[in-house]
This record gives C-alpha cells, structure tokens and sequence, in this order.
C-alpha cells in the first residue's frame, strides 16, 4: 500500500507524532528525521494499549486488547503535514492515524466513530462544520492554585496579566495550523477560554486533541500547568466543552432560513435534544465532570432548548447566513473529542433523518422549565444509559463503548475507595 510521504520543514531534526488515546489525550512518539521516510513507509509500532488506558496510564483486561491476545501491536502513520514547533527549534509536530496490523482501522480507535459520521452526513450530502470553545485553568504547578486572584471575566487588564503566556497560544498556536478567534479571562481566577474556528468537523476534533496538549505545553514553558480537568475547584466555575453545529451543502449553510435557524435546522436540533441524555457519557467521562453540573452555572441540566439563551442545554444562535448554528452546552472540557462529536452529529443526522421536532422553546430560565428532559448529572445514571442505549454502540462501536464504559465504572469505583480531607475535617474530632 503507498503511503503519502510528508516532507519536513527545513532544520527538522525530530518530529513528534501522535493519536487521541481514550480520553483525547495526545500520545505518541518523538522520531529522528533521518528516519522520517521509514515511519512515512512502514509505519511507528506501538501497542493498542494506548487506546484503552486511562488517564492515569493504568491498563486493564478489555474486551479489545488485554493479557490474553498478549496487547498487540498497531501502526501510527502520520496524517498531516508536520508543522515547525516555535517554542522548541528543530522539532515538527504531526497528527497520526491508527492503523492495526491487518492494515485495517483499529475498531477501538475513538477517531473511527467521527469518521463514520461524516461519511455518513456526506452520504446525505451534507458536510458538518463545528466550532469548539474550551475552557481551562492556568495554576501554579507545586501549589496547584490560581496565579491570580478574583473573578475579573473578560478583564482586559486581567487578560493583559495573562498575555505572557495567552499572547503566545493564540499566536504560535495559529502558526502551527489551529485558527484560534480569540481568548479571555473566565469566571474564575486562572480561568481562560479559548475559541477555535469553525471547520470539517474531523478537522475540529483533531485540532482539540492537538490544542490541549499544545496548550499544556506552552503553558509549562511559561512556569504554569494548564489542566482542563472539569472541575478542578467545587466552588470556582468548572471548564466547559461548547461546541457549535452547522449543516453545509454546495457552499451554503442550511441551517440559516432568513437569519432564523431552518426546518432542516430544527430537525437536527430536536435529534440533539432527544439524545442528550443518553449521551451523556460521551462529553462528561470522570465523575468529576458531573460536579460541573449544577443549577445556575451555567452548565445545563436538562435538555431546553432557546435562542440566545445561555441557561439552556442546547442555544440557537441567528444572524448572518453562515452564523447561524446550534450550540451544545452540556460536555466537560477534558472529554474525548472524537466521542463527543460523532455522537452529536449522529443524534442530529438521526434527527433530519426521522423528521424529529423539538419540544417547545424556553423562553426564560431554562433550570426552571419543569418540561425539559432532565440529563445526567450523576456518572453512575450516565452509565446506565449509556449502557442500556443501543445508539451509544451503534456510534461507538460496541467495543469502544465497553472500553469506555469500564473507565467509567472503575473511575467510581476509586473515588468510592477514597475518605476525602473534608470528611476528616468535620468527623475525625467531632464523632
């Protein structure tokens, strides 16, 4: 089979290569360039392990690979061109592809499932587009706490603050290929968001995976640990994972009907709404996810849906004919891109599909609307959906799903095992 072969930019002396493991996190391998045409060629081996552990890099017996097939190996082949990396000379950073000995797409590789949704919308003639805003905290890395004090949201003197190390993600970051809008302060201290341009949405869920380990790197060159941990702090806001929706077809946004969201766009809508939550799992993985979910927050906890409404699970936004979109509220920024994506836009092509209509509009506060599905905001009722939901398997694979579902069950299982510090406060001296 001929491989495409990715030349290199000039003074490469290593290129570092990887795939979104499990959880979206970049792992991989750092290769010499004199031996770059060889990977190109034949391929980087590595164990399919990689694509069942967890995020501690703990590995478990899985339906897919475990002790019994002795965890065989894959191929890692490089899928874009690699890119000059500016805050380390020499080195060119690719995204890779998973390839299994068979030379066949790994079933548990979580890209698989985007990629069958977007064949499956250009089986329709439709290309999706989305554009991703994530959330994260900038923290002091031996006391795990804000460099800064104070909610100052969208402060440009905050923002100011924090330019020495937000100047150069958004502006090496945009060198390296990932289109970032814009960034500001948040609703905490160390809080920032980052908006990253509309596109393909493969091409959105590899730039997530990409920037958060961009992210965290920049960040460490500048003293600081970047997480998108979910809620780092119960009573700080936690990291959220919007993501905006919009249907193409011959260069138009079909979603956009005179600046109002279109009947092709309400239908996607209502599969989003009527999926929700049994897809919970698939932007809201730990149990630490679910602490983001509560009243008031910002976070939505029930399926509503509005129009330019920000306490509702699922936001129409009008305006020009390619703003218009549907925007998801409800994923954790430390989620599997791929996973959340491909369950998305299978809720919302199931939608156009089947004809589905939304429920009626909020119009007020949406953690109010006593009408509106209620959505998961404990990890153990997501995983009961999410195993007794045959559209889970469909989009994940029933493999894929299992994998993720064990991590589920065994990150419960770990904070079940563990007596927390504010339970010794209040009981050890008082009982």
């Amino acid at each position: 089979m001929a491989r495409q072969k990715f030349s290199l930019p000039e003074g490469t002396h290593t290129v570092a290569m990887g795939v979104g493991d499990l959880n979206g996190v970049l792992r991989g391998k750092r290769i010499p360039s004199t031996h770059w045409d060889t990977i190109c060629e034949n391929g980087n081996a590595l164990s399919i392990a990689l694509l069942a552990i967890d995020m501690t890099c703990d590995v478990w017996d899985t339906p897919y690979v475990n002790f019994e097939n002795g965890y065989p190996d894959m191929h890692m082949f490089p899928l874009t061109q690699p890119v000059a990396c500016p805050w380390e000379p020499g080195v060119a950073m690719c995204l890779g592809y998973a390839e299994g000995m068979d030379h066949q797409p790994v079933p548990i590789d979580p890209r698989q499932a985007l990629v069958r949704q977007t064949e499956r919308a250009a089986a329709m003639g439709y290309s999706i587009s989305v554009g991703t805003e994530l959330e994260f905290y900038l923290l002091d890395p031996e006391t795990l706490q804000p460099p800064d004090q104070g909610i100052q949201v969208y402060s440009l003197a905050r923002a100011a603050e924090l330019e020495y190390v937000l100047g150069p993600i958004r502006q090496q970051i945009n060198e390296m290929g990932i289109p970032i809008e814009q960034s500001n302060p948040e609703y905490a201290p160390g809080q920032v968001e980052v908006n990253i341009r509309y596109d393909d949405a493969l091409l959105a869920a590899d730039r997530v995976v990409m920037f958060r380990s961009l992210v965290k790197q920049l960040a460490a060159q500048h003293g600081l640990l970047a997480t998108f941990m979910a809620k780092p702090f119960f009573e700080q806001s936690g990291n959220g994972f919007h993501t905006h929706h919009s249907l193409w077809k011959d260069g138009s946004n079909v979603f956009a009907d005179n600046g109002k969201l279109s009947e092709l766009g309400t239908q996607y809508l209502a599969g989003l709404q009527k999926r929700m939550p049994e897809m919970a799992l698939s932007g809201a993985t730990t149990p630490n996810s679910y602490r983001r979910r509560q009243p008031y927050t910002f976070c939505p906890v029930n399926t509503s849906w509005g129009i330019d409404n920000r306490t509702v699970g699922l936001r129409v936004i009008e305006g020009s004919p390619s703003a218009v979109r549907v925007e998801k509220r409800d994923a954790s920024a430390d989620c599997n891109p791929y996973f959340l994506l491909a369950c998305e836009i299978a809720a919302g092509l199931d939608g156009i599909e089947q004809k589905m209509q939304p429920s009626a509009m909020t119009e007020g506060n949406g953690y109010e609307d006593e009408s509106a599905e209620a959505i998961p905001v404990s990890i153990t009722d997501a995983i009961a959906k999410a195993r007794a939901s045959e559209f889970m398997s469909d989009v994940c694979g029933n493999d894929a799903l299992e994998i993720l579902l064990q991590q589920a069950e065994r990150e419960v299982g770990f904070i079940e095992a563990q007596v927390t510090p504010v339970e010794v406060d209040r009981y050890l001296r008082n009982f």
